[in-house]
């Protein structure tokens, strides 16, 4: 009789403490423009959100994707060449995201009936396949110039060429694409999809079909990725190659392992820890590479969880 009562203040504790991180995330946030300068503010968001819609797939389905880049940086041409051609930033954004979901479909399909390295090498090679076409199809991407140049048109007396205005209309988006990882998480669906992440076989015993969990998580991810990307199209006023680039679908890893898998709140704080980082070594001419390289290998020894994932873990024990 009294284990429903511990199960139930148990369940209650960690609502309360889900709710606490999002009040907390939510008033950062907020602040944030306020605290450094709006445009790295804005690719805290993008990057952000970016971390998220990978640990949908690495941390919630145990995928581990090398391309995740193909949909960022394609999301990120589609969005670029809209606004170009005049479109409205709503239009160009949704184009964008839309063009990135279209992308996973195949890959998807042909990736998920695979596992392991395999799966990773699969995804890594489609991306680099886009790479390329990006560097070669210059009456499209504009080659190794990108794009650039492109209006940002005001939308409902929003006048985007102000850079907080652009971060607070990315932080409403930022909002939309973290509720639908939240819920996804936390629907029947994900509860599904992470038994099949937990133990294929055991899942597929009991009815569930672990192809299509897969496949369906992979849509959710690239889509959630490709809107990220559109941010960051609409909040540079320019597109390059990097967006495209092998390293750019490492760099969301370590911001995903940085903040900690399967809490959603972690990629964005591991998002925010690598570019900040960057930022200040930047600035005082400092190698970013190698001293980056140094907190994530401290970060992996010794707060094996990530960062958010260490604290949870802490307050769970206390």
């Amino acid at each position: 009789m009294t284990v429903l009562p511990r199960t139930a203040a148990r369940t209650d504790r960690e609502r309360m403490t889900r709710a606490a991180w999002l009040v907390a995330l939510g008033v950062l946030l907020l602040v944030l423009p306020r605290l450094i300068y709006p445009v790295l503010a804005l690719d805290i968001l993008a990057w952000g959100l970016f971390a998220v819609a990978f640990d949908l797939l690495f941390g919630f389905s145990g995928l581990l994707s090398f391309g995740h880049a193909a949909f960022w940086g394609s999301s990120a041409y589609v969005t670029a060449y809209l606004l170009g051609q005049g479109q409205s930033v709503p239009v160009a954004m949704l184009g964008g995201t839309l063009s990135a979901l279209a992308l996973a479909v195949p890959i998807a399909f042909l990736s998920v009936r695979s596992a392991g390295i395999y799966f990773s090498m699969i995804t890594l090679a489609f991306a680099q396949m886009l790479s390329f076409l990006a560097l070669q199809w210059t009456d499209v991407t504009g080659g190794e110039n990108g794009l650039q140049g492109f209006e940002r048109p005001g939308f409902l007396g929003l006048d985007f060429s102000d850079s907080v205005t652009r971060y607070y209309f990315c932080l409403a988006v930022f909002a939309v694409g973290f509720y639908i990882a939240y819920r996804t998480v936390r629907s029947p669906f994900g509860q599904a999809q992470q038994a099949v992440r937990d133990n294929e076989q055991r899942a597929q015993s009991i009815g569930y079909n672990p192809a299509r969990f897969k496949f369906t998580a992979f849509l959710i991810s690239a889509a959630l990725a490709g809107l990220a990307g559109s941010m960051y199209a609409f909040g540079h006023g320019v597109v390059s190659l990097e967006v495209v680039n092998w390293r750019t679908s490492g760099e969301v890893v370590m911001m995903t392992l940085l903040g900690g898998t399967t809490t959603l709140f972690g990629p964005v704080i591991g998002a925010g820890i690598v570019l900040l980082l960057r930022d200040v070594l930047t600035t005082a001419n400092l190698p970013v590479g190698i001293v980056t390289g140094l907190v994530f290998v401290l970060v992996v020894l010794f707060f094996r969880r990530g960062v958010v994932g260490t604290l949870q873990h802490w307050m769970r024990k206390r």
